[in-house]
């Protein structure tokens, strides 16, 4: 018995990846329903690990349940993103500045090559690829943040996003080129030692600017 928890618990966890991923790479986007049955056919699996894994997307806000209809890929709640996005501009612009002081030449030099990385796929872009790599580029400028309740407040702010939007970059990928000359600039002022309060500035408006272009796109699809 404890055998047979144990393999359905592992295939729990590699269906749930599955189709974490599918979401993330907007394979399954919003709104689509998840057929149980189907979903087991595909991962060979019985429909047990499988709910399994959807109740885990559930709690994670990825996936809604409707009486009657099923399991279905969230819809994007826009008043929520907004939400995320400026109270993470916030705290993370304050958590930027204060570790600031603290990041040595390697660790710029580090987040520039992950910028760099960045600008490599504006050619071919991969807009889960480019977000990964952004979420890195910005945890090497606020990690070494001196207060651990900004730093708290951070990692809760990226882990909430992430449950509402895997990639923003996916729905205004034009955002990307604008994005990555604002990594460079954040990257000038914390080399040139600048002013705190610039700095804080320039992470929270760079925050708030991916926000603003995601609304505008929004707008302009729905007039």
């Amino acid at each position: 018995m404890a055998e047979e928890t144990v393999k359905t618990a592992s295939k729990s966890e590699l269906a749930y990846a599955w189709l974490r991923e599918k979401i993330a790479r907007h394979e399954y986007g919003p709104g689509y329903r998840l057929v149980l049955a189907e979903i087991a056919g595909a991962l060979d699996m019985s429909v047990v690990p499988v709910r399994e894994a959807i109740r885990r997307l559930e709690a994670e806000r990825l996936v809604t349940f409707e009486r009657n209809v099923g399991a279905r890929v969230a819809m994007v709640d826009q008043n929520e993103y907004v939400h995320a996005m400026q109270t993470l501009g916030v705290v993370e612009g304050v958590a930027t500045a204060l570790s600031a002081p603290r990041l040595t030449d390697q660790d710029i030099e580090r987040a520039r090559a992950v910028n760099g990385r960045m600008i490599d796929l504006l050619s071919h872009f991969d807009a889960h690829e480019f977000t990964t790599l952004n979420q890195r580029f910005h945890s090497l400028l606020f990690e070494c943040c001196p207060n651990p309740q900004i730093l708290e407040l951070v990692h809760q702010g990226w882990t909430r996003l992430s449950g509402l939007r895997d990639s923003t970059f996916a729905f205004v990928p034009d955002r990307a080129s604008r994005s990555v000359e604002e990594h460079e600039e954040i990257l000038r002022l914390i080399s040139e030692k600048a002013d705190p309060l610039e700095i804080e500035f320039a992470a929270r408006n760079h925050r708030w600017a991916t926000m603003q272009a995601f609304l505008d796109a929004r707008d302009r699809a729905n007039p």
